[in-house]
């Protein structure tokens, strides 16, 4: 049957990933979420951006929401944030995020990759939106699996 999505990482390499998550959303209202699937065959962005849509990551109050997406077998990645996040950064915002991934997932280190850009992502979120007492979870933490 070969590799699929959910199996690519292990139950411990994924419990690590969604941790990593949880521990960057402990300093920022900005929630981040992480997709993987077999193969996008479409533009990554433009697939990136529907299950932006599909996962209901436009539904946050402050529209801070960042999708981290990996289609493992096309070895294809985006990092896509929403309006509320876009409109307070330069449009090469995530470069540097995106550049130390490709180099990890060079390496085949992806469950290292998927941690840092979590952690990363995190800490840029933190600048601009900083948690504050009474913020919730309004997304899920869970990894999401695709075909």
């Amino acid at each position: 049957m070969g590799i699929s999505a959910r199996s690519f990482f292990t139950p411990a390499e994924q419990e690590a990933i969604r941790q990593a998550i949880m521990d960057a959303e402990l300093n920022t209202s900005g929630e981040i979420r992480i997709h993987i699937e077999n193969r996008c065959s479409a533009d990554i962005l433009d697939r990136a951006a529907k299950l932006f849509d599909n996962l209901g990551m436009k539904k946050t109050a402050l529209r801070n929401g960042i999708l981290i997406y990996l289609a493992i077998l096309d070895r294809k990645f985006a990092i896509i944030g929403d309006y509320g996040i876009n409109r307070v950064v330069p449009a090469n915002f995530w470069d540097d995020i995106k550049n130390t991934m490709t180099n990890m997932f060079k390496e085949g280190k992806f469950s290292d990759g998927l941690i840092y850009a979590a952690t990363a992502v995190g800490q840029q979120l933190k600048k601009h939106f900083p948690y504050h007492a009474g913020d919730i979870n309004e997304l899920s933490d869970d990894i999401s699996f695709g075909k």
